[in-house]
């Protein structure tokens, strides 16, 4: 099975993201759904996907859910449960119940948006944390550089749990990339318990002008810190739209993950996030 490990639904006419106000986001601030989706898939030889969170909001967690229930390509949700709140236990059991309950693999929340780097380390935030994974769920770490040493002193904490690495931590590869996101990088891949999504690179790099090669030091950054057991492909769509089509996109990630071995292409796209996930 060829999975995508990253991407999105949306209507904005529905629903308010703050995060898409940009006026460089206005190309994408229209609605996609899984009738946009399915020809992409079809198109680029992905049998199913994994769709994330994109805004603070159970409404959203409970609308992909009902998606992933009526739409057999979804085969996991990322979603969003509050971390601070003391019934998070009581509100993951309600959606795990739920229809389309047995696809919730996961929850994000967008810590690179915290004012406090170290928002992950607070107390109450721990203890949600410890709720997620006694519901055997999956995190997915929304991060920059600035909060990698948060997210390394989590995944510590919580050696038993499974932690996913969204956009490589976004490599700020327009700049040239810094030795501050190297060294974070490597100091997280030394978690065993962490995979990183290869996902994301072509909208950290400049939109209208990229390529594989220039993906290519981010992507084999990655390879070596993580192994070819904690890759995971991702399209990021609709937000790769940015830089480029969903095709454009997959095979440039695709062409990076092959100079690095075809056994480790192969496990990114598709292996890795069924064990990081534990995909039925």
């Amino acid at each position: 099975m060829i999975i995508d490990g990253h991407q999105h639904f949306w209507d904005p006419a529905r629903a308010d993201y703050p995060w898409m106000d940009a006026p460089e986001l206005t190309p994408i601030r229209r609605a996609f759904g899984p009738p946009d989706l399915a020809p992409l898939l079809k198109a680029n030889g992905i049998d199913a996907s994994i769709v994330v969170q994109c805004r603070s909001s159970l409404e959203e967690t409970e609308e992909f859910l009902r998606i992933a229930h009526a739409t057999p390509s979804v085969i996991g949700v990322v979603g969003w449960a509050d971390l601070t709140d003391g019934g998070l236990g009581d509100t993951l059991d309600r959606l795990c119940g739920s229809p389309g309950g047995e696809k919730l693999v996961g929850i994000r929340h967008q810590v690179h948006d915290e004012a406090d780097p170290d928002w992950l380390l607070r107390e109450d935030v721990q203890r949600g944390l410890t709720a997620v994974f006694a519901h055997d769920l999956a995190y997915d770490f929304l991060v920059r550089t600035r909060e990698l040493p948060a997210a390394v002193a989590t995944a510590q904490a919580f050696p038993q749990a499974r932690f996913v690495l969204d956009h490589a931590a976004k490599p700020p590869i327009a700049d040239g990339g810094s030795a501050e996101w190297f060294d974070r990088i490597k100091a997280l891949g030394t978690c065993d318990n962490v995979w990183c999504k290869i996902s994301g690179l072509a909208t950290e790099a400049v939109w209208n002008d990229w390529d594989a090669e220039r993906l290519f030091p981010f992507v084999a950054h990655a390879a070596n810190c993580f192994g070819e057991d904690r890759l995971i492909f991702g399209s990021d769509w609709p937000v790769c739209l940015l830089a480029g089509s969903y095709g454009e996109i997959k095979s440039a990630l695709e062409a990076c993950l092959a100079r690095l071995g075809p056994q480790l292409r192969d496990k990114a796209f598709g292996v890795n996030a069924k064990a990081a996930y534990r995909l039925g």
